[in-house]
């Protein structure tokens, strides 16, 4: 007979309220971390778990959160309203996915049920009002609460039952250790406590020893990734980083990737040479700063993107440098297939890289020695005639054009700080001064380069792709929509039919 807890989540004796956010989000059985964390919170243990990213962590600690707080407020209206729960997380946009999961689950108790997140710092005004209500739930960063707490808008020592640290792995990384030491300085001597991780590594160990009492260990027996059902995984070796430019603009000029991708690279310098790279050949591109703290941002130089914002419906993740870790390389792969969505990563590796390659292939196979980076086949070759126009475009992105580029993002969010207004407007000058500096120009961009000749395509593409063909606007006459669908290449009548008109005699 099967286990009744593998059987939903209406054998956890949830609050019918939470069933019914549970049943509204189409959740009809816990996942695995679920399945063990949740009965074992509401037992009232401390928990170490580790699941990979997207395996449900949020809902395994905010269900029984949400079940304890609901326990608690239902043994009568004379329960002191207070902060009961505090979620610490690396980063503000952890934050919000954090407050808005514990929110849904709290659809249909909203009015027993408070959340803040307070990890904004531009926002500390109209958090302090919020804090001085004494929210049920608090969210944010450990640096916000610990300023929070410093100047009496927020007070847990006689109120905290529920601590939870979300990412647990990142928090070090990220320079808040001496933020989190002070912090807990602040937290009663008793209470509850959830580490929850996709990692765990010697700053894991650490946090342990500090926030946890007697814990219990969830280190599940699953891969940190989806299956290759979910997840497909290829590595193409690359003879020269000449090669991975090249590669990288088949790839994408021919549409062989398609949908949203996010192309990771080991440092910022590194990522706005691929910006510019692909502007050339006008491919949309932008570059996603994590902007860490310095010493952050040495310990960990890609773990802001990689694990700090939640993109949506990502169709690819492309490793155009080789992960420096093979922890990071489960961060960035996390990026994709997450839920129920398929997904590809795709890795550039040189040949110097390999050995690196082989430390992640181990990761990733849990030592059993099954290939899990599948060879991608690709044949360099028939894309040689791309190679001068790839050329062209990586001699025009100077060490003076990744600069510039740099400068002029800076200068575009010196003009639209919402925390620099008042500082401008009682500065004008200033403002003056900025908004009338030097034109900034990045890379000289050569329209032709965005256009890709069928001659070009290789065979086994033709006829498949239109790589040469944009979206158009209504033609305002058919004569304009003819010398549109022109191919010059092919004919010179259309030459002569544009010059007709001129010749003809008034």
């Amino acid at each position: 007979m099967e286990d009744p807890e593998t059987l939903g989540f209406e054998h956890m004796g949830l609050d019918h309220r939470l069933l019914q956010a549970v049943t509204d989000l189409g959740w009809s059985r816990p996942t695995l971390i679920q399945e063990k964390a949740i009965p074992l919170a509401l037992e009232g243990k401390d928990l170490l778990a580790r699941a990979r990213t997207g395996s449900g962590k949020t809902a395994a600690y905010a269900i029984p959160m949400l079940q304890q707080l609901l326990r608690k407020k239902a043994t009568g209206p004379a329960v002191e309203q207070a902060v009961r729960a505090l979620v610490l997380v690396p980063t503000k946009e952890l934050a919000r996915q954090a407050q808005s999961m514990i929110q849904q689950l709290a659809a249909y108790c909203a009015r027993d049920i408070r959340v803040a997140n307070v990890s904004a710092a531009e926002d500390s005004a109209s958090q302090r009002a919020v804090l001085m209500e004494k929210p049920d739930v608090v969210v944010g960063t450990p640096s916000r609460i610990l300023n929070h707490l410093q100047q009496d808008n927020l007070k847990l020592q006689d109120s905290l039952e529920l601590l939870v640290v979300d990412e647990a792995d990142l928090l070090f990384s990220f320079g808040f250790e001496e933020e989190l030491k002070s912090l807990l300085c602040h937290l009663p001597r008793i209470y509850q406590a959830f580490l929850m991780s996709a990692t765990f590594n010697e700053d894991v160990q650490a946090l342990k020893e500090l926030v946890l009492h007697n814990p219990v260990t969830l280190k599940l027996q699953e891969s940190q990734l989806p299956g290759p059902d979910q997840l497909q995984q290829f590595q193409v070796v690359c003879e020269t980083e000449e090669d991975k430019f090249l590669l990288l603009y088949a790839l994408l000029k021919l549409s062989l990737i398609r949908g949203k991708s996010l192309l990771f690279v080991n440092t910022m310098e590194r990522s706005y040479r691929l910006r510019l790279f692909l502007e050339q050949f006008s491919i949309p591109a932008c570059v996603l700063n994590g902007e860490l703290p310095l010493r952050s941002r040495a310990a960990d130089p890609e773990a802001g993107v990689a694990r700090g914002i939640d993109f949506h419906h990502v169709c690819a993740v492309l490793n155009f440098d080789l992960p420096p870790t093979p922890e990071a390389y489960i961060h960035r792969a996390g990026r994709t297939a997450r839920a129920n969505n398929p997904g590809i990563v795709l890795t550039f590796v040189l040949p110097t890289e390999q050995s690196h390659l082989g430390k992640i292939e181990e990761l990733l196979s849990g030592g059993s020695g099954a290939p899990v980076l599948l060879p991608y086949q690709f044949r360099m070759e028939e894309i040689e005639g791309f190679r001068y126009r790839c050329r062209d475009a990586m001699r025009s992105v100077t060490k003076q054009a990744i600069r510039e580029a740099r400068l002029k993002e800076i200068k575009e969010e010196l003009l639209h700080s919402e925390k620099l207004k008042t500082y401008f407007e009682d500065n004008p000058r200033d403002l003056q001064l900025l908004r009338h500096d030097l034109p900034l120009h990045p890379a000289v961009v050569k329209p032709h380069l965005g256009h890709v000749p069928d001659y070009l395509v290789p065979p086994a593409l033709r006829g498949l792709l239109h790589p040469h063909k944009k979206r158009k606007k209504p033609p305002s006459s058919k004569k304009a929509k003819k010398v549109k669908t022109q191919n010059p290449l092919r004919s010179f009548r259309h030459r002569e039919e544009k010059r007709g008109p001129t010749a003809a005699p008034s």
